[in-house]
């Protein structure tokens, strides 16, 4: 029973449960409207597009969480001003844009000999070094993201269902693009201290992919990614303590491993509950046939 109360009377540990959860959470109401809208790839282009602000902040000595997060942003705006060009579909933009931040990352890092543990982190999370101020920031930004979301839900799910018929009922597609861009932006740079730029787009899909398996609506929908984003965050961040595992790795592990389990028995969209659905009706079948005669 030691053990098991351990983790969670050790400051450092409740610094990084707090951030864990808040971040899963804001993870899971974000993650939502990227589900809906089925752009699971800017989440992965946004996290690498952050790569060149943070290399070139690291290369003068500057903030790598601000640096990461001005690139990111700039790609995200560009990449939401050109994809308004209906000649080229959304996910073409984002692969060049995409391409072209990691190549950029790439060259900024050659140049420099040597890599440093504050580079190193930025790419793979270091969620047990934050600090109380850390907590306090990453709550307040989840509480802004989170807050905007829910104002312009009906907005947001209306481009994401038809953009067509939304700009034609008068509403300002561009800006809500620019808006769910930079949002998304905003959370992925939250979300980087606690599993790191590689495994940030789990982080982002999976709790809202694993939603959106057991309901149809919206609000169920945001409370259920927003619950599991939070759980697991704090169950991974808790089997990587009690196993000495990496963090961010072990929180992916624990969210993908809660999506497998849905996926299998979610009660209308499931294989195995399919599977033994159909299994009742021909057993039903088969008894209520009548026997031949003799």
């Amino acid at each position: 029973m030691e053990f098991l109360l351990e983790p969670w009377e050790l400051p450092f540990m409740q610094r990084a449960f707090m951030v864990a959860a808040v971040v899963g959470l804001v993870c899971g109401v974000v993650g939502v409207f990227v589900v809906l809208r089925g752009m699971a790839f800017i989440g992965d282009a946004v996290a690498h597009s952050a790569f060149p602000g943070v290399a070139l902040a690291y290369a003068f000595n500057g903030s790598l969480l601000l640096g990461g997060a001005a690139a990111g942003i700039t790609t995200a705006v560009l990449i939401a001003v050109v994809s308004q060009n209906r000649r080229l579909k959304e996910d073409t933009v984002i692969g060049v844009f995409f391409a072209f931040a990691f190549g950029l990352g790439i060259v900024l890092v050659s140049t420099r000999d040597s890599w440093t543990t504050d580079l190193s982190s930025f790419l793979f999370g270091q969620v047990l070094a934050v600090s109380s101020g850390d907590v306090w920031t990453v709550a307040g930004i989840g509480a802004v993201l989170v807050a905007l979301v829910l104002v312009l839900r009906k907005e947001l799910v209306a481009v994401s269902l038809d953009r067509e018929t939304a700009r034609a009922a008068g509403l300002p597609v561009l800006r809500l693009d620019l808006t769910l861009y930079v949002v998304v932006t905003a959370t992925i740079v939250m979300s980087l201290e606690a599993v790191g730029n590689i495994l940030v787009l789990a982080l982002l899909i999976t709790p809202a992919a694993t939603a959106r398996m057991l309901t149809e609506r919206l609000w169920s929908m945001t409370l259920l990614a927003s619950a599991i984003g939070c759980a697991g965050s704090v169950a991974g961040l808790y089997v990587s303590y009690a196993y000495d595992l990496a963090a961010g790795g072990s929180v992916v592990v624990v969210l993908t491993g809660v999506f497998a389990t849905v996926w299998c028995l979610a009660p209308r969209h499931g294989p195995l509950v399919r599977a033994l659905r159909l299994r009742r009706l021909r057993r039903g079948r088969t008894a209520e046939s009548p026997s031949p005669t003799t």
